[in-house]
């Protein structure tokens, strides 16, 4: 595996092997039983707080991105989701008050099984926060699960794996993709989290194999700035949202639509501010471009842009240091859909700006995607952010900054077209998924034959 930062193999991958892993599956789905009846609060909490300070895990996931401030972000959010579900799961999985039918003495009660085991394929640019945002809440709801993080970020398995309590049915293995389609036969539902083409031999498979498949899936997010917006902190935001984690999220704001009368400030402004983030290597916020070949994709995007008309105003081309590929903070005006890098997902921090004559058209090129995931607006007021917002075709829109559902995990939402499917994984529904309904529904009527069970006219 290469090294982020060095350009160097300094690591091989150990797949497990397939007899190893059903053995793992079928161990995981023998402790589900007493799992259910644990104080699972307690133990989760445990976990939480083991994984919340410890430097090994964190060391491992910086050599594993090669970036470091995102990792601390990673380990502190995923401390803070186990502390919530903790707060939360035990009211959500209550059964439901007891209520009265549509027929006469016939009542309606319940309950929730939850799956024996679930499945997480999870991806490489946040391989800790990914590979547990599910994870946790299954394990909240009583399931046991086995986790099978990317093959290009498996360092963090070890140190993880050494602050699972011993109550805690939840597996991580090393593997490639011939894991994870393993995995499938092996579970009893999947999360997987990553590109579109993968995504589809995923929802092939556990159809094949009958097992429910929630899918999140990669996105092309679109900021949009209204005329009259506060372009300062639009632009601030967008860049944020644009360049974080090397602009290697799912949830990045890939293209920027500005109101003709504000693009040439707001342009100067992003300009501005994106030529004073530097790279790790230099001492600046922005990583390296984690995942082999991703340097290419970057640089073809940007190419075609270039060849298309575009204007790089900072940032431009790939650069290397120490071995690693990076790219810094790119800004590119004269932007349109024609070019690779406003349709496909880049996945590099570039921002490509373009002009539009109001929000209608501005509202027309965002929703001319093939994904849907989610979106920014910037207005002069909040209503006028809502109003456009409510015409996205996306599952969640930050209003007033961006990409805020990478640090906001309570608003429940669905991905659109194809960055996704299945049950929200975000907001207190998101247990549900974990989870199979079952109805008692009791006859208390004093009828010993009531009219319902009659076969006559």
């Amino acid at each position: 595996m290469r090294n982020p930062i060095t350009g160097q193999t300094d690591r091989s991958l150990a797949p497990i092997p397939a007899d190893r892993l059903a053995a793992v599956a079928a161990g995981l789905r023998e402790r589900a039983p007493a799992w259910l009846d644990a104080d699972r609060g307690a133990v989760l909490s445990r976990f939480g707080a083991a994984l919340a300070d410890d430097d090994d895990l964190l060391a491992a996931l910086v050599a594993d991105t090669g970036r470091v401030a995102e990792s601390l972000l990673e380990r502190r959010l995923v401390a803070g989701l186990i502390d919530r579900w903790v707060r939360q799961a035990p009211a959500l999985l209550a059964p439901p008050a007891e209520r009265p039918a549509s027929l006469p003495g016939v009542f309606v009660a319940g309950d929730a099984v939850p799956y024996e085991l679930v499945g997480v394929i999870s991806p490489w640019n946040l391989p800790l926060l990914l590979g547990l945002i599910d994870a946790v809440p299954a394990l909240a709801a009583g399931c046991a699960v086995l986790v099978k993080p990317s093959e290009v970020t498996p360092r963090f398995i070890e140190p993880l794996m050494r602050l699972v309590p011993a109550e805690l049915p939840l597996g991580v293995v090393e593997g490639d993709g011939e894991t994870g389609a393993a995995l499938v036969g092996l579970v009893d539902a999947v999360v997987f989290t990553g590109g579109v083409e993968t995504g589809r031999r995923v929802a092939r498979a556990t159809a094949d194999a009958f097992v429910p498949a929630f899918l999140e899936l990669g996105g092309k997010d679109p900021a949009i700035v209204l005329a009259g917006a506060d372009l300062d902190r639009a632009a601030a935001a967008v860049l944020w949202g644009g360049t974080a984690n090397a602009g290697q999220s799912c949830q990045s704001i890939e293209r920027v639509y500005v109101a003709r009368e504000a693009h040439d400030e707001f342009l100067a402004r992003l300009v501005a501010k994106a030529g004073q983030v530097g790279l790790t290597c230099e001492g600046g916020p922005i990583g390296p471009l984690i995942r082999p070949g991703l340097d290419d994709v970057v640089a073809a995007h940007l190419a075609d842009a270039v060849a298309k008309g575009a204007v790089v105003h900072t940032g431009g081309r790939i650069e290397r240091h120490g071995g690693g590929r990076w790219c810094r903070p790119t800004v590119l005006s004269g932007a349109d859909h024609t070019m690779l890098v406003m349709t496909e997902e880049t996945f590099g921090p570039v921002l490509p700006v373009m002009a539009v004559d109001g929000p209608d058209e501005a509202v027309a090129l965002a929703n001319d995607s093939a994904y849907g995931l989610s979106a920014a607006v910037f207005a002069a007021t909040e209503e006028r952010a809502l109003a456009v917002a409510a015409r996205l075709r996306v599952g969640a829109v930050s209003v007033n900054d961006a990409a805020l559902t990478a640090l906001v995990h309570e608003g429940e939402k669905n991905s659109f077209r194809l960055s996704g499917l299945g049950g929200s994984r975000m907001g207190t529904a998101s247990i549900g998924r974990f989870l199979r309904r079952r109805a008692f529904l009791v006859n208390r009527s004093d009828a010993a034959d009531p009219w319902w069970h009659t076969t006559k006219e």
